[in-house]
């Protein structure tokens, strides 16, 4: 699995700790005094970085669609943040220790993310077959994460390789099912080493739509570099996806879950631990013998047996012992040791 160095010096990949991501979404409703608080909250859960959204009327949905559903204009306007607040919580993220960055739905989006020297670009899934705007965001030169939501295999490599040829080769991929939220069953986090074995040099992530922790946790278990999740101060609010985000309780649980389930992994080389040939001794079996045996006597295979503890001959020594003449007499169940044996 492939590894980037974002600016702020947190490295995700190459098995590191899984990097966790409140998506802010529209659940501070517009107001930056809630976008602050939720900051807060977030860098206290253990997230690494508080993600908002750069979108406007203006770049999110057609004029057409707005004359449709003059509804909708006035709910994009309302949760849409402008630059200079999201310029605000960007410095205030700074100052609170968090990473700031945002999912770009316009050029002059992009170019604002770049002046305020995120640690990556977020593109999200619906932009996949947006090639040229791939393009435009993979040429900044900044860490790319890519969202796969509703898209094919043969999208998804589309859209990778839109990036690469820019030269650009910092691209994380998550894993996502755009449905908000989306049942358990419904996740396939196995994707994730589909994913890996397609995309081998990247690493590979997992933005969770589910109601609780256990999809983010079994895609840390496969693997997954980051996690994404909706995050929320109250989730009984009415506001877009707001019902699905997790409150601080769940983020923080997340969070503590996922690094738990990551320190399970360990290493794919095979480990004796230490207090592990202790417990050898204890609890493995030595060589004995079943019947009472003279002096003299050359051992048969059927005169063996082996019983605990594990201090003596193992059992993988009855081919290597077998013929030998012993020294001593041995009672029955008597542990058979190398020194009474002739060699």
């Amino acid at each position: 699995m492939g590894r980037i160095a974002f600016a702020s010096g947190k490295v995700i990949g190459n098995g590191n700790g899984p990097y966790i991501v409140a998506e802010m979404n529209s659940s501070h409703s517009g107001n930056i005094e809630t976008a602050r608080k939720m900051i807060d909250a977030a860098m206290r859960c253990g997230c690494d970085a508080a993600k908002f959204q750069s979108w406007s009327a203006e770049t999110l949905y057609s004029a057409e669609y707005y004359r449709d559903n003059p509804i909708a204009k006035r709910m994009v306007e309302r949760f849409s943040m402008q630059e200079e607040t999201l310029e605000e919580l960007a410095h205030y993220c700074r100052n609170q220790g968090i990473a700031f960055t945002s999912t770009p739905y316009s050029r002059p989006e992009v170019d604002f993310l770049v002046r305020m020297e995120v640690d990556y670009i977020k593109i999200a899934s619906m932009e996949l077959d947006n090639l040229p705007f791939l393009r435009y965001i993979g040429a900044k030169g900044i860490p790319v994460v890519l969202s796969t939501g509703m898209g094919t295999i043969e999208e998804i490599c589309r859209a990778v390789e839109a990036i690469e040829e820019t030269g650009n080769r910092d691209i994380c991929i998550l894993h996502c099912i755009s449905i908000y939220p989306v049942a358990l069953e419904n996740t396939n986090i196995n994707n994730i080493r589909m994913l890996q074995q397609e995309f081998p040099e990247y690493p590979i992530g997992y933005s969770d739509h589910t109601l609780g922790t256990e999809a983010a946790c079994a895609a840390v278990s496969l693997g997954a570099a980051m996690i994404e999740k909706h995050f929320t101060l109250d989730s009984s609010k009415i506001g877009w996806d707001n019902q699905m985000a997790a409150e601080p309780q769940m983020m923080q649980e997340l969070v503590e879950r996922c690094q738990k389930t990551h320190s399970c992994l360990g290493t794919y080389d095979r480990v004796v631990l230490p207090e592990e040939w202790e417990q050898r001794k204890k609890m493995r079996r030595s060589i004995v013998a079943n019947r009472e045996l003279d002096a003299g006597h050359i051992l048969q295979m059927e005169d063996m047996d082996a019983k605990r503890p594990g201090d003596g001959l193992p059992p993988s020594d009855y081919g290597k012992i077998a013929g030998k003449r012993i020294k001593r007499r041995i009672e029955a169940g008597g542990m058979i040791r190398e020194e009474d044996l002739y060699d």
